[in-house]
């Protein structure tokens, strides 16, 4: 699994380091270093290649009818390319989508379990804020979920 949160910045040419300890779960869980990238969220979401195959396979039976699965469609699955990790674990974020998501210099790296996400430093900070906000109540949300 995916988890915590690394700084990180983005070279000239677009490309980031890929925290050792994500890498190393692409290596052990996945036994590839292959991503599929997408947006969502204010951010670059990036799946294993094999999570990515599960998405799709939920998804392919989404009545493509409904305007939300085709508004959902168009957003999240005509952005998504195919990535790899490269030998010095960088990862290159095609330029729409780092303009899409506002990431110029400094960004976080953040675990989410099944995939990770690709934040501008100033937007986390006030997404960060956003959930401070509405943490309680979230929360037991989650719980109820979760059967607490």
């Amino acid at each position: 699994m995916f988890r915590g949160r690394f700084e990180h910045v983005i070279d000239s040419k677009g490309r980031v380091s890929v925290p050792a300890r994500f890498r190393e779960v692409l290596q052990r869980h996945y036994g590839s270093e292959e991503l599929v990238l997408t947006l969502y969220d204010s951010c670059v979401v990036a799946f294993p290649l094999e999570e990515w195959r599960q998405w799709e396979e939920r998804m392919k039976d989404l009545p493509l009818l409904r305007r939300e699965t085709k508004k959902f469609f168009r957003y999240f699955f005509s952005g998504a390319i195919d990535s790899r990790v490269d030998d010095h674990g960088r990862l290159l974020i095609p330029a729409s989508l780092r303009l899409q998501a506002h990431l110029q210099k400094e960004v976080l790296i953040v675990g989410m379990m099944r995939g990770f996400e690709i934040w501008d430093k100033g937007l986390w900070e006030e997404e960060m804020a956003r959930c401070r906000e509405t943490f309680d109540e979230i929360s037991e949300t989650v719980a109820e979920w979760m059967g607490f």
